[in-house]
């Protein structure tokens, strides 16, 4: 049987860093509020010019590095992002030109917050079929270029970033299963509502920002959640006890500590970046894994749970030994 494992990892964060603290000189806000609704002490912002494809690129590069391969050995690229550089081409062909690599396919996934998780079994199926042998799987967003950055209530939350990961055909471990999922009848409590073909005015005016409505969202994502590591389990016949890591999608500590409380595993055993990095939305779960492996935390065949839940609602999650 062939698996797709994790052959390197990589992440990249912009320089500029906005704290609370900052938000409080320009938003009705206080950072004890932030942190104890959502554990966020201070996100990371692109600066002018900075775009989604540019932050990609260099965890792209750090991932390659890691991996140990060089950039032409890549035959796939599956690009998560709601905030492309460009409505067409896409980020992943801008990408693919970038990194020097010619003729594969190279494709975008939009699906918000649950970007990466989607990609990731994109490209896993691809590598189980023999279509591929290495692919590149990125997660990258510019969030605060679509942030109404008077409104409180998103402002605080998001951040930019970026985070890749290389995956390979492997004969003994990898990802042993994923699942993905939506629900477009919850479209109005997590979205933009304008684009190319709806509402263009507000484009071009500049105002197409993020609308939430927060505490609704929390209880969906919190039930919906608890649902897909049911699934997860299940499906491999796994116990809780045989996971070693969950690497939650960053959006809100509260809904981080009910997943993990659903395990019954402990905070130590979660990767936590939400409170260095705010939401990245589809960077977030391939920054915090990043980080969790360069500081030694996940060590090879540790099996590590992975999931996230997004705008749409999509949601999902992946279970590999590592």
């Amino acid at each position: 049987m062939t698996f797709a494992r994790i052959a390197g990892t990589g992440s990249y964060l912009p320089e500029n860093i906005v704290t609370n603290k900052d938000l409080e000189k320009t938003v009705d806000t206080t950072d004890k509020w932030i942190r104890e609704r959502t554990g966020i002490e201070q996100r990371h912002i692109a600066l002018k010019g900075q775009t989604t494809v540019d932050l990609a690129e260099q965890a792209a590069l750090n991932a390659i590095e890691a991996a140990g391969i060089d950039a032409s050995e890549i035959d796939l690229i599956v690009f998560a992002t709601s905030t492309p550089d460009k409505i067409f081409p896409s980020s992943a062909c801008i990408l693919q030109a970038r990194l020097g690599i010619h003729g594969c396919p190279a494709f975008d996934i939009q699906a918000v917050c649950s970007g990466f998780v989607y990609a990731l079994s994109v490209a896993d199926k691809f590598i189980k079929t023999g279509s591929s042998k290495k692919a590149l799987v990125i997660g990258a967003e510019v969030f605060s270029r679509i942030i109404d950055w008077s409104d409180r209530g998103t402002c605080v939350l998001f951040g930019d970033g970026a985070g890749a990961v290389i995956l390979e055909a492997h004969e003994e471990t990898g990802i042993l299963s994923t699942h993905i999922h939506a629900d477009g009848q919850y479209e109005d409590l997590l979205h933009v509502p304008c684009g190319i073909a709806s509402n263009y005015d507000q484009v071009k005016a500049g105002k197409a920002f993020v609308e939430m409505k927060g505490s609704e969202v929390f209880k969906v994502a919190v039930n919906t959640l608890g649902k897909i590591v049911d699934e997860t389990l299940a499906a491999n016949q796994m116990k809780k006890s045989e996971i070693d890591w969950l690497v939650p999608h960053q959006a809100n500590l509260r809904i981080i500590a009910a997943t993990a409380k659903k395990l019954s595993m402990p905070m130590d055993q979660v990767v936590v970046t939400v409170n260095k990095h705010g939401n990245t939305s589809a960077a977030s779960i391939p920054l915090a894994l990043d980080v969790a492996v360069r500081d030694g935390r996940i060590q090879r065949n540790d099996v590590v749970m992975l999931e996230a839940f997004g705008g749409g609602f999509t949601w999902g999650s992946a279970l590999l030994r590592y």
